[in-house]
């Protein structure tokens, strides 16, 4: 197989991932389907095995296939499928409809939607390949290449007290696979973490697998944080971590004043608890924002994790790390985890970085954000007429809308399924009930020719969903 042949500008693993699809459309049909091993895949197609592990990432997280500890990939039965359409966990049902055919999926936060560099990175790659043929591909580093580790410390460096060196950094094949070291390396389990709600589902998620006792510290509706409670949870209960995020808190898109911050800033040193600062929105702000919240704790006491896929989309799925305090044991678990990550494309991105051009495309991406959250917030007040609430986003790719009648929100996401429309209820964000009236709302999928079907359908299944 010739994964070059009719599209020759794409990316490797964008040919393996299409192949897959076929793949799983022939075989996944009645039970759960064992799908060949990354080296079997590799040998068959010719790619590399990181190849086929970029692909299979992108696979399993959109909810096609999961992973068995020590027996490889399975594809999600089309029987299962319709399934869990209807009853089962919300998340897999979300995941099932979100992969069905023509849906329109509505539902996510992809912001990259709006701007790809993968020109500018298969480019980049192919002029390393011709220069050095060999000698970047020679050797495994397991925390990443130099070059993009130091990319990364220069660029998280503020100032000479609050400075990074490249082995304070470490890369992993995605952002699951980092916080799952993350919360080996924190010994977590059985620890009480405070989290800001509403939370990424994915990082709850993993919290709540690994034994974690997750405290909720929800936003005030008028976007205030509430520092009384958080005093009080660090003075009454045990707790190891606080998750907060750097400048925008997604997806609620509120932001810290300087005053909360430095507030939070004297409640962590006061109880000597870790900040795990989560930076995945932190550069994707419409307009000027506030310092980081690490550029205001004890760094002695910090984790930073982030990824590039909100920034530069899925042709860089790869998550990092920043600790000062964890080095050696990071450096452990990394190596024992053995993650199979591209040099060359790691090298690319880091070129990216040296060059400007990331922060030129970090501009145009963060402008065009800004304008298709203002188009869209002229169509949510024209379909929905009062029927939702909700604060202008200030970063990101999500609307965070509010019922303003009480409805049951799973009874909408079902409506909007049977319509073929993909919504993500306000209780995913949560891990103790809350959110129920809200929805995250994609705005990044103008141009598709039945948006305004779609939120018509929306509006109408609110109202039809009043409780």
């Amino acid at each position: 197989m010739k994964l070059r042949g009719e599209r020759q500008a794409d990316f490797a693993y964008q040919a393996v991932y299409r192949y897959m699809i076929n793949l799983i459309n022939e075989v996944s049909r009645e039970k759960p389907v064992k799908l060949p091993s990354l080296r079997q895949l590799s040998t068959r197609l010719k790619v590399s095995i990181s190849t086929i592990q970029y692909a299979y990432s992108i696979l399993e997280k959109e909810g096609r296939i999961y992973s068995v500890a020590k027996s490889g990939y399975f594809a999600w039965p089309v029987a299962a499928n319709a399934q869990m359409l209807a009853s089962g966990d919300l998340l897999e049902r979300l995941y099932a409809a979100a992969r069905r055919p023509a849906m329109v999926v509505l539902s996510g936060d992809e912001p990259a939607l709006l701007g790809s560099l993968d020109g500018a990175l298969l480019t980049l790659e192919r002029q390393l390949i011709r220069r050095h043929p060999h000698h970047l591909q020679s050797h495994s580093q397991p925390s990443g290449v130099w070059e993009l580790r130091a990319a990364l410390a220069a660029r998280y460096t503020s100032s000479p007290t609050r400075c990074w060196q490249a082995d304070e950094v470490y890369i992993g094949a995605d952002l699951r696979g980092v916080l799952e070291i993350l919360i080996d390396v924190l010994g977590l389990k059985g620890t009480v973490v405070v989290v800001e709600s509403p939370c990424d589902y994915l990082i709850l998620r993993l919290l709540q697998g690994a034994g974690v006792r997750v405290i909720e510290l929800p936003w005030h509706a008028d976007g205030r944080f509430d520092l009384t409670t958080l005093e009080h949870l660090l003075s009454h209960e045990p707790v190891h971590l606080v998750l907060l995020s750097s400048v925008v808190s997604m997806p609620s898109g509120n932001v810290l004043s300087i005053q909360e911050r430095l507030q939070v800033a004297h409640l962590l040193d006061r109880f000597g608890c870790w900040l795990l600062e989560n930076d995945s929105y932190g550069e994707l702000s419409f307009a000027p924002s506030p310092a980081a919240l690490r550029h205001l704790v004890n760094p002695e006491r910090l984790v930073v994790f982030s990824s590039f896929e909100k920034t530069l989309g899925p042709e860089a799925p790869f998550g990092f790390v920043l600790s000062r305090q964890l080095s050696r044991e990071l450096q452990r678990r990394f190596l024992l985890r053995a993650f199979r990550l591209s040099s060359i494309r790691q090298r690319a991105i880091a070129r990216l970085y040296e060059s400007g051009r990331f922060d030129q495309h970090l501009q145009t991406l963060q402008q065009r954000l800004g304008e298709q959250a203002q188009a869209m917030s002229h169509r949510l007040d024209t379909h929905f007429e009062g029927r939702v609430s909700y604060r202008m986003p200030v970063a990101g790719a999500s609307f965070w809308l509010q019922s303003m009648t009480a409805v049951d929100m799973r009874r909408v996401f079902q409506r909007m399924v049977t319509q073929q429309v993909v919504i993500a209820p306000g209780e995913l964000f949560s891990l103790s009930g809350l959110h129920h009236q809200y929805i995250r709302l994609s705005h990044t999928f103008s141009g598709h020719p039945n948006l305004h079907v779609a939120l018509d359908t929306l509006a109408e299944a609110l109202q039809q969903s009043q409780i």
